[in-house]
């Protein structure tokens, strides 16, 4: 059912989910070791997206093969690659913006005919807002699912970040505004851990002078990456590649956790979220939770800031709450829905996106 299309002006590929849809949209990822395999899966997982906010829209991703801290390869790649796609994006059969490795600047080659809404472009406390917005949609998902299970949401609850980028950082500040404490962090640098709280902005300041070894400079001993995930904390949320949460590391996470909000896509490998579910934790969607800047990039065009989040907070709270209700599980009950909405539009639905578990990255 996908379609894989090869790039002419840069090495990569746009994987297109739903083959012959008239319009598909998904970000671009620039990354040195991205591969169809892990394109197809974030593909998959923008069909579910679009499925679950009603939209009918095939899902896509692209993928640019290159480092992003090499800024005049990177910078070169990228207008070529927007050169390129253009005319997919002026008719509207490949909507795209920013991933890992990519910033809104990037495309705005695109933008001149098809301009994205002016808040995705705004400045909110010094802070670009479309690096605040899907962290604040990650929030809004954690922030539900806790208040179902505890009646207090965030407020005196604990966090813990796999990854520390835009979507990281921006769920950090969100989580503190409302009153959560951020235990763990991680990069590929390393892991921080204080049951009594991190100080975020001091976080984001070092992370701002130093990138990923943010975690090295803070100031506390750094343990690997990897032990984020042993991090006790009532929310945890995966937020570098696919296929972090196989069944082992399911099997180990510390009995305080009660949700797994996700803020990379296709997080869980099948037998990782069946043994969540049979855990009693409650593996949220990834595909709802981190709708917050499909939900931007689709809102109206002079839209503030301020009437962006609203609609966030109420679409992405409305769309968590119906999938805890599911019998099986919020995310049985979100791809449930998903394929409802596939049916009606597209036909047989593809399967949900699930990474490998034997390789634990998708």
């Amino acid at each position: 059912m996908a379609e894989v299309v090869g790039l002419r002006s840069v090495p990569g590929f746009i994987v297109f989910d739903l083959s012959g849809a008239p319009h598909s949209a998904g970000g671009t990822r620039l990354a040195p070791d991205v591969s169809e395999h892990e394109v197809a899966l974030l593909a998959r997982a923008m069909t579910y997206k679009f499925a679950a906010l009603g939209a009918e829209m095939g899902g896509a991703k692209a993928g640019i093969i290159g480092d992003p801290a090499d800024k005049e390869s990177r910078a070169a790649k990228l207008a070529a690659y927007c050169a390129e796609i253009q005319p997919l994006a002026d008719d509207g059969r490949f909507l795209t913006g920013p991933d890992m490795g990519t910033f809104e600047e990037d495309f705005a080659p695109l933008r001149a005919r098809r301009a994205a809404p002016a808040a995705i472009s705004a400045v909110v406390d010094d802070v670009p807002f479309e690096d605040l917005l899907t962290g604040f949609g990650v929030t809004v998902a954690a922030d539900t699912a806790l208040r179902a299970r505890t009646g207090s949401g965030l407020d005196g609850g604990s966090v813990a970040i796999e990854g520390f980028g835009k979507v990281g950082g921006g769920v950090a500040r969100e989580v503190s505004r409302r009153g959560g404490r951020v235990v763990g962090v991680s990069t590929v640098a390393g892991s921080l851990h204080d049951p009594a709280g991190l100080d975020v902005q001091r976080l984001l300041d070092l992370r701002r002078e130093h990138g990923d070894r943010c975690v090295l400079a803070y100031g506390r001993p750094a343990g690997p990456t990897s032990e984020l995930f042993s991090v006790p904390a009532d929310v945890l949320v995966p937020g570098a590649r696919p296929g972090s949460v196989t069944s082992r590391v399911a099997e180990a996470f510390p009995a305080k956790v009660q949700v797994v909000a996700p803020a990379a896509n296709v997080p869980y490998t099948r037998a990782g979220a069946d043994v969540l579910r049979q855990r009693g934790i409650a593996a949220l969607p990834d595909f709802v939770c981190n709708a917050g800047g499909v939900l931007g990039y689709r809102s109206a065009a002079d839209a503030s800031p301020a009437q962006v989040l609203a609609d966030v907070q109420a679409r992405i709270g409305e769309l968590i709450g119906q999938a805890l209700e599911h019998p099986d599980g919020p995310l049985a009950g979100a791809c449930a829905s998903a394929q409802r909405f596939l049916r009606g539009w597209w036909g047989d639905p593809p399967a949900p996106p699930f990474a490998n578990e034997v390789a634990g990255t998708g």
